[in-house]
C-alpha cells in the first residue's frame, strides 16, 4: 500500500486540490435582516452536497429596543426545534463566529425581540472537475 505524506504547513491548500477532483471554490457573501414584521429569513441552495455555509456575525442594530433579541436556526422546513445561537442587547450588539457551519437549508429565526437584526454568511460553493479520461 502506498503512502502519502500530507503537508503540514500552508501548502496543505494546493496538495488537497491536487489530489482531489475539486478544482474551485466560488465565495459568495450572504446576508439578511430580521425584524417584528419580517422574523425569519431562509438560506436554501439547490445543491447542498455542493456547497458549505457558514455563519460569521449576527448583530444588533443601533436604532434597536434595549430588549433581548434571540436569534435561533432549524432545518429550512421548520421541522427541527429551533435551536437559540445569539442573545443581543445593547450591551453585548453582536456574536462573531470563527467556522460556524450549518448545512443548508437553514431557517434563522427571530425569536425575541423587535430587531432589526443582521445576519452575515459566507455561502462556499465547490466546483468539480470534469474527467476528460
Amino acid at each position: 500500500m502506498a503512502m502519502i505524506e500530507v503537508p503540514k504547513d500552508d501548502s496543505i491548500n494546493s496538495f488537497c486540490s491536487s489530489c482531489s477532483s475539486i478544482s474551485d471554490k466560488v465565495y459568495v457573501p450572504w446576508g439578511c435582516e430580521l425584524t417584528s414584521s419580517k422574523a425569519t429569513a431562509v438560506f436554501e441552495v439547490d445543491y447542498p452536497l455542493e456547497c458549505q455555509f457558514f455563519v460569521k456575525t449576527i448583530c444588533l442594530s443601533a436604532g434597536a429596543s434595549d430588549d433581548m433579541h434571540v436569534v435561533a436556526v432549524c432545518d429550512g422546513d421548520g421541522r427541527v426545534k429551533e435551536v437559540p445561537i445569539a442573545t443581543l442587547r445593547h450591551t453585548m450588539p453582536m456574536v462573531s463566529f470563527q467556522a460556524f457551519e450549518l448545512i443548508p437549508p437553514v431557517t434563522f429565526k427571530l425569536a425575541s425581540g423587535q430587531g432589526p437584526v443582521f445576519i452575515t454568511g459566507q455561502h462556499i460553493t465547490i466546483g468539480l472537475e470534469e474527467d476528460e479520461s
